[in-house]
């Protein structure tokens, strides 16, 4: 297992526990949770074409989980995937970059809030990301991190 795989199956199971310790609506919220990290780290591998497609697609289904992420179908991932690469890779701190899907109407955005350099010389960036499903807003925060290769790792 390569070590993008067990940060990506860790982040699942992080995730799985967070959602069982706040869950308000039953078990639907937990697997729409668990199944949007899964469903859109895949999609990330497929659409992204590597590293920076993953960590777009668990980005998007790991944080927005259980009250959002159950309801968003796989082009409402898509959009938002192709967005949160795009974010990390080119938007300027501070800079939000849109999506929206014209068939569901559900929208969102994501917007780099700081990037910054580690001590071993890694570029890493803060990121928001907001997804609105039926007039529901959901936000998440994290930290992803250029990789050697040039893919982005979720990191917290």
């Amino acid at each position: 297992m390569t070590a993008t795989a067990k940060r990506l199956y860790v982040l699942i199971v992080l995730t799985a526990f967070l959602l069982a310790a706040c869950e308000t609506t039953g078990p639907k919220a937990t697997v729409g949770g668990l199944g949007g990290a899964a469903a859109g780290g895949l999609l990330g591998a497929v659409l992204g074409g590597g590293g920076e497609g993953i960590a777009a697609g668990a980005i998007l289904g790991g944080l927005l989980g259980s009250a959002v992420g159950d309801r968003l179908d796989a082009a409402d991932r898509q959009y938002a995937s192709q967005t949160a690469y795009r974010a990390l890779e080119t938007a300027p701190s501070g800079t939000s970059l849109p999506w929206r899907n014209p068939d569901s109407g559900h929208s969102g955005r994501v917007t780099p809030t700081r990037t910054y350099q580690t001590a071993r010389g890694t570029y890493c960036r803060e990121y928001q990301q907001t997804v609105m499903v039926g007039g529901r807003s959901q936000q998440a925060y994290g930290t992803a991190c250029r990789q050697p290769d040039g893919s982005w790792k979720i990191t917290n």
